[in-house]
């Protein structure tokens, strides 16, 4: 089982709060949903999906764009999911790890434009101050 060629679409990003408003708390809910999947050869499928970051009443980050999922398996899954908008776990979960991994990097640089957080968590720093833990932190210059 291959993805190949994604494709982003369409992006649409909004803000709906001014940048002086700073909400104490902010969720940020993924989303990667699978709109169509079209077989275009023998092994072949044109899966079609939405990704969409939502920060709540803060605002949200949405892409579209195809991929094309090559197996030999194409067709079967194809017909299930035209039929009961389901797939098989394993191709769903490698599905939507391709679409998160093509998303993600593009939605945190929208994000960084509207002054919106990253919507992946960033790594925290702690400092140990007690020699004896025996923990070394990271440099710090």
């Amino acid at each position: 089982m291959k993805i190949k060629n994604i494709q982003l679409k369409t992006i649409e990003a909004r803000r709906y709060i001014s940048r002086n408003e700073r909400p104490k708390q902010v969720r940020i809910d993924h989303n990667s949903t699978v709109t169509q999947f079209t077989i275009e050869k023998e092994n072949q499928a044109l899966i079609d999906f939405q990704y969409t970051a939502s920060y709540g009443p803060v605002g949200m980050i949405k892409l579209e764009g195809s991929l094309l999922y090559d197996s030999d398996d194409a067709k079967k899954v194809s017909k299930e999911w035209n039929e009961t908008r389901k797939m098989p776990n394993q191709v769903a979960g490698h599905i939507h790890t391709a679409v998160m991994h093509a998303c993600v990097p593009e939605a945190v640089t929208i994000a960084k434009d509207l002054g919106l957080p990253p919507p992946i968590p960033l790594p925290q720093v702690r400092l140990s101050g007690d020699p004896k833990k025996g923990q070394a932190g990271p440099e710090v210059a």
